[in-house]
């Protein structure tokens, strides 16, 4: 039986404010389907600190033209207020490859445009970075990406940027879904778009685009010599599909081998389970490909081209994937290396990471006396460190485990395109040594140590999921472990209370960073567990970092699996699986 406040709510839906095809939708719901029924309409569609991310589809608890063009006014409207002086107030809008992607992009330019705004609408679909970086080149105010990034094909979403080029933050993300929950009705939308305020952009962006990314380059002698490193490229159906191939070829590299069946830009993502390169079997064709011509790199970006995955050859010629940590300790000793033999480490410069990320990106910055920070999940705190220290200090670098990295300050989202050509050149720089990528992640295990990460989500779906995972935090809190895999825990990390306390001592001392729903617990051995829910998804999430000495290469493998029998006993004892 249908609840009476959902059958009023989809009640809503059937009038005439609303398009003939969305009142079918609606009816055939109520009248075959109740359950997905109540899932459309047992809620508001949330707008999140980040935007919006949902199932596409009819209902207030979906993504489509009506959540969007809702969602997009009140995003109108706080920016009217912040930016009363600037007239116009000018955006940017971009979209990914997903189904409806181009559609929303259009809706979101239309409600903007009818709100006076100038709007900069991408002609076809762009990278995330891309858009980022096209605020601060037209000098926007703000900013919108139609993207759901990795998440299965049902979904769909959008990112919102402030004028800096990166995603909103406190206040303005707070203060932005305050002002998206005023609007009541679809009726408070200004629907009528004014095509003379919308601005197709594409090619011209794309080039300053690629221009900036090229003075990243730090060793175009060796590119010379490796240009013919033999690369595989997928853009996994998304965005990536012409500028990952076209700064690669700006940096010289010729040999660049790009997996077609997934070239071809397809919401329905029909090759991959996922469009994920998070997850192993995204990656299989290209490594297919990378066996038949015996590559030497795979690389492989999702949807809206933000985050790359890397596979490489080891010591056997058999390509392995890394994982977000191990890609981002090449890049980070890489570049930093390259800045010190250029003379370019002046004392004033700095990386940053996430509190989740591995230890070992802190030591590489230690090793060449380049500050570094820490910093919340979400590359939108990365972004907010370079902001604070613009002027002051000079940000070299900055990454996530997540598969997201950013080389330079003009893009301040995670950038895939500019990640995919350092990575590449790193690779060349070690080729010219005669060495592989994987050598050089050796080399760095023997000189800081064997760090080893890894991520277990646990997905607790509907409303009772997420009452459990808040169950689950708080006994955490409450109840904290005191051994886990007969290691004590020494220091408890409590980012929701910005508190650190040392076990030993008790005594406690403030974590400087906004309040997050966040702990971490610190080993006797070195561990470290750190334990959030996701904000995107019905999931807890546990990442767990371990360290062994690693004695020599001829060690690898024993120490490789000490440390994953670490981190399954660490799993055990949380009784997490």
């Amino acid at each position: 039986m249908i609840e009476d406040i959902i059958l009023k709510r989809a009640g809503n839906w059937l009038g005439e404010n609303f398009d003939e095809a969305t009142r079918k939708q609606v009816q055939a719901l109520i009248e075959t389907n109740p359950a997905e029924l109540t899932d459309s309409f047992y809620r508001d569609l949330e707008f999140g600190t980040g935007g919006l991310r949902g199932v596409m589809g009819v209902g207030t608890n979906r993504m489509n033209k009506y959540t969007v063009g809702m969602a997009t006014q009140g995003l109108a409207n706080y920016l009217k207020l912040m930016f009363s002086q600037q007239k116009p107030v000018k955006m940017a809008v971009s979209h990914d490859s997903r189904n409806n992607s181009r559609y929303f992009a259009t809706v979101v330019a239309e409600v903007l445009s009818a709100n006076g705004f100038t709007v900069y609408l991408f002609e076809d679909l762009r990278p995330t970075p891309e858009l980022s970086f096209a605020i601060r080149q037209l000098g926007c105010q703000s900013g919108v990406m139609v993207t759901a990034s990795h998440n299965p094909k049902e979904y769909n979403g959008y990112k919102a940027y402030w004028d800096d080029g990166a995603q909103m933050i406190s206040p303005h993300d707070e203060n932005v879904i305050r002002e998206v929950q005023k609007i009541a009705s679809v009726d408070d939308v200004k629907w009528q778009g004014n095509p003379a305020n919308i601005i197709s952009i594409g090619e011209k962006i794309d080039n300053h685009y690629l221009d900036q990314i090229l003075k990243l380059c730090l060793s175009p002698d060796v590119i010379k010599r490796q240009k013919d490193l033999k690369i595989v490229y997928t853009p996994l159906h998304g965005c990536g599909r012409e500028l990952v191939p076209k700064i690669l070829a700006r940096f010289g590299f010729e040999n660049i081998n790009m997996v077609k069946e997934q070239a071809i830009a397809d919401g329905n993502f029909p090759t991959v389970h996922s469009p994920n390169p998070e997850e192993h079997n995204a990656l299989d064709m290209a490594i297919n490909l990378a066996e038949q011509i015996h590559a030497d790199l795979v690389m492989a970006t999702d949807p809206d081209a933000d985050r790359v995955g890397i596979a490489v050859r080891n010591h056997r010629n058999e390509m392995i994937l890394l994982n977000g940590n191990q890609t981002a300790a090449l890049l980070f000793y890489y570049v930093l290396n390259r800045w010190k033999e250029a003379g370019r480490l002046e004392g004033n410069e700095f990386i940053v990471k996430t509190i989740v990320s591995s230890q070992l990106l802190s030591d590489i910055a230690v090793s060449f006396g380049v500050e570094y920070f820490n910093c919340l999940t979400g590359f939108k705190f990365i972004a907010d460190v370079i902001r604070r220290n613009e002027g002051l200090k000079r940000y070299i670098i900055g990454g996530e485990e997540s598969y997201g990295y950013l080389i330079g300050d003009f893009v301040r989202d995670k950038d895939a395109i500019s990640a995919c050509a350092l990575i590449a050149e790193t690779a060349a720089w070690m080729a010219d040594q005669g060495k592989s990528l994987f050598d050089l992640l050796l080399e760095l295990y023997l000189q800081y140590g064997f760090y080893k990460e890894s991520l277990l989500s646990v997905t607790k779906k509907g409303k009772s999921g997420a009452e459990e995972i808040q169950r689950m935090m708080v006994e955490y809190r409450t109840h904290p472990p005191v051994l886990i895999n007969n290691s004590r825990v020494i220091t408890i990390k409590d980012y929701l209370t910005l508190c650190e306390k040392d076990l030993i001592t008790g005594t406690e001392r403030p974590i400087d960073l906004t309040k997050s729903n966040v702990l971490q617990f610190i080993l006797e051995d070195g561990s470290i567990i750190g334990v959030r829910p996701s904000g995107t998804e019905p999931k807890i999430k546990f990442y767990f970092g371990v360290r062994e000495k690693l004695v020599s290469t001829g060690d690898y493998e024993r120490t490789d699996q000490l440390l994953d029998a670490k981190i399954e006993g660490i799993i055990a004892s949380m009784k997490l699986k």
